[in-house]
């Protein structure tokens, strides 16, 4: 696996790195987000294929990115069938997991509460369960749907809902016993996934309107739709539980959905085709990876403007923080 870096590698875990898939590079962005630059990037030499999303062990010492294969959700193409490990410290590849057979696996979600990693598997229509110690496959949840695409958990680590693009519903999953406990009629087409810090909120991105989804844990329905400016992609809520960010790829902003009112509060310009966002812990700093430039903007929190512009790579996509 090769790998570029502008400095010397560091020792031990790593401190507050920004890790960004990017699709058309094939390779890992390390971002030292205090300094505001990429320090390095490893290629993911995977011939055909590349990985979407990427997240990082609690320790922040060891990232994982599923290969997804080579096309888009729904879309013909290479099924990736495996997952990269990587060793945040040295930026080297230093394991693989098999999932045995093409299954597309898209987004990897750490439950620390249990201990365990969870990547959407899509063509297996599941998630599968990983233990990250040992990297062996301990175990499968079904979703009931095709094109299980990305997920969210609850912060207990108890229930998982995933976003089915092309049926445009969202699984609820009890992920103890391992089982789909419902499935919710969302839109046309969804995508994406989050969930609010008390758990009582998971919103996902109508692709048939602007509008964004608001479920209802409880209840398990659609409990209101938010209008927006254009068709929303990923977002993320800050641990406040007061605000949530949508990216708006066409409009190449962020949505900023109040969510004492649940209406959109005002709107953040970043750089060009926004995909994902991610909420620094601290709750400072919102992070949004931008495909076309590919770029990673920084949104002061505070003040409600891009602080910076972080170089990633061409494709800039998923987002991981190991701190």
């Amino acid at each position: 696996m090769a790998v570029t870096c502008a400095c010397p590698l560091v020792t031990g875990a790593a401190a507050q790195t920004l890790l960004v898939a990017n699709q058309e590079d094939r390779t890992v962005s390390f971002i030292d987000p205090a300094a505001g630059k990429q320090v390095a990037t490893l290629a993911e030499n995977v011939p055909g294929q590349w990985g979407h999303e990427i997240a990082a062990s609690a320790d922040g010492r060891t990232a994982f990115l599923p290969i997804y294969g080579n096309s888009g959700v729904g879309r013909p193409g290479i099924d990736g069938d495996r997952m990269l490990v990587i060793d945040i410290a040295s930026r080297k590849v230093t394991g693989t997991v098999s999932f045995g057979h093409g299954v597309r696996p898209h987004l990897p979600v750490l439950d620390a509460s249990h201990g365990l990693l969870y990547v959407t598997t899509e063509l297996d229509h599941a998630m599968t369960v990983i233990d990250p110690r040992t990297l062996k496959i301990v175990g499968r949840v079904p979703t009931g749907q095709p094109q299980s695409h990305m997920l969210a958990l609850s912060h207990d680590g108890r229930f998982g809902y995933t976003a089915n693009v092309g049926p445009g519903t969202v699984s609820v999953l009890d992920l103890d016993r391992r089982t789909t406990i419902a499935v919710i009629p969302v839109a046309g087409e969804v995508q994406r996934i989050a969930i609010s810090r008390d758990d009582r909120w998971v919103f996902t991105s109508d692709q048939t309107k602007p509008q964004l989804d608001v479920i209802d844990t409880a209840a398990r329905k659609v409990r209101t739709r938010i209008d927006l400016p254009g068709l929303g992609y990923g977002g993320a809520a800050t641990r406040d539980g007061r605000w949530f960010l949508l990216a708006i790829p066409d409009r190449n902003e962020v949505a900023v959905i109040d969510l004492q009112t649940m209406r959109l509060a005002r709107e953040v310009l970043v750089a060009a085709d926004p995909q994902e966002i991610l909420v620094r812990p601290d709750d400072r700093v919102a992070y949004v990876s931008c495909m076309r430039t590919g770029q990673v903007a920084a949104i002061d929190l505070a003040q409600w403007k891009v602080e910076k512009e972080m170089d990633a790579g061409r494709g800039a996509d998923g987002l991981g923080w190991a701190q």
